[in-house]
């Protein structure tokens, strides 16, 4: 007489025709298979895991259901060019902004396609991705891609240029490797993320030349004529981003209660242009207080808007924006910095980027003694360990300062009361 299976462990017969096979395994561990559409248009078995089998059914539905409206599934047994590629299309393209998922296309097509794509992406190992990112370093990127091939130059001729990725470019693959993978692990497609073994060395942040208190000053006095003058004020004495700037309206503003509310920015997008969009971050949307100096320019710009408006007639764009082209425009970001550069260079400054003016106003309040939480806040950083980071020089050299000043204070002659301090 044979012994029937126990009922824990026995698979499942109740279900329908195509809903896949669900059993618990030896390990206590719940497996639920069926079948779903794989990039390249074909079907693969996969298979889900759960504590329970409650949960591993609801994974193997979620996937089943993906796959029946004809979004593909990734599949263990798939390269990882097509699972980043999945990835890429119907998961990345819902999560992030569209320069930023061009940017990571851009990636995975240059980098990482072309380095790992051929492995298979269950057998993907931490060695690797790290003998990747150890070539992706040292590879001359003309070489790779054989980009002087055509023009019988430089590597093609045996004089390679050793045109090198910088340590933030291999940095940034290997964040958009360890975010593709951590997604399949969230799917139940790897058991881990081997991206997240290798650890990479942080890249030396980039050096920023903010203005001096006199540079500043020069700044200020030479835009004052410029008909961008509230914009330049805004910037360099709020420290909002470019994006921010230009993508501000009048009912943002309240010039009576001297108020500005942060929430929008406009950025150029390859399928949309000019658009507006939500600022960078959740912790970006912001109320920050204006200078007296910036409600004045403001006030003098809307007078000069409203000239330009009458002046432009029919062919004025209402938008509603507070900087615009003559005829009411969004004003493009890469327009506005040509102008900068072009009024530095009339000022006799040294060139800077228009975001070391945001710089420069954390900075100059750094050396001011403001406290990093008000300058957190002013500047709309998620955290104040990113604060801090960024602006660690300026604490250095105030830190010099501080001793400095303890140092003259115990010099011999230096006036003491000669009372012993308060203790409480």
């Amino acid at each position: 007489m044979t012994t029937p299976r126990p009922a824990a462990s026995r698979r499942s017969r109740s279900r329908a025709n195509g809903d896949g096979t669900i059993y618990q395994r030896k390990d206590g561990r719940w497996e639920a298979a069926g079948y779903v559409l794989a990039p390249g248009n074909t079907r693969k078995r996969v298979r889900v895991y759960g504590t329970s089998r409650k949960e591993a059914l609801g994974k193997l539905t979620e996937k089943i259901a993906a796959s029946n409206l004809g979004l593909p599934v990734a599949v263990s047994d798939c390269t990882v060019s097509d699972y980043l590629t999945y990835w890429l299309n119907s998961i990345a393209v819902y999560q992030v902004r569209e320069n930023t998922h061009t940017r990571y296309a851009a990636c995975i097509r240059l980098h990482l396609i072309a380095g790992l794509g051929a492995k298979k992406l269950a057998r993907l190992t931490a060695r690797d991705v790290r003998t990747f990112l150890d070539h992706l370093r040292v590879a001359c990127q003309c070489c790779v891609h054989g980009r002087d091939t055509a023009r019988h130059s430089c590597c093609a001729i045996g004089q390679c240029c050793n045109k090198r990725l910088s340590p933030l470019t291999v940095t940034y693959v290997h964040s958009v490797l360890k975010s593709a993978l951590e997604h399949a692990v969230r799917e139940d497609d790897l058991p881990r993320n081997v991206a997240r073994n290798v650890k990479t060395p942080a890249p030396r942040p980039r050096r920023f030349k903010p203005f001096t208190a006199s540079e500043a000053r020069q700044f200020l006095q030479a835009a004052s004529g410029d008909r961008l003058h509230a914009l330049y004020e805004l910037a360099l004495r709020t420290g909002l981003r470019k994006g921010e700037l230009l993508g501000l309206h009048w009912e943002d503003l309240d010039l009576d209660a001297g108020t500005a509310a942060i929430h929008r920015s406009l950025q150029r997008t390859h399928t949309g242009g000019l658009t507006i969009l939500h600022t960078k971050t959740r912790a970006s949307e912001r109320r920050i207080a204006l200078p007296t100096e910036c409600i004045n320019s403001l006030k003098i710009h809307q007078e000069r808007q409203q000239e330009d408006r009458q002046a432009a007639g029919s062919r004025w764009a209402d938008n509603g924006l507070v900087f615009t082209t003559p005829v009411g425009r969004p004003f493009d970001p890469t327009n506005l910095t040509r102008r900068f550069r072009h009024l530095l260079e009339r000022a006799g400054l040294r060139v800077i980027r228009f975001h070391d003016l945001r710089h420069s106003t954390a900075t100059l309040l750094l050396e001011q003694g403001i406290d990093l939480v008000v300058i957190k806040e002013l500047l709309g950083h998620a955290h104040i360990g990113v604060t801090a980071g960024v602006y660690a020089h300026v604490r250095l050299r105030l830190q010099r300062q501080a001793i400095d000043s303890l140092g003259d204070a115990l010099s011999p002659g230096s006036d003491d009361p000669g009372f012993p301090p308060v203790v409480r």
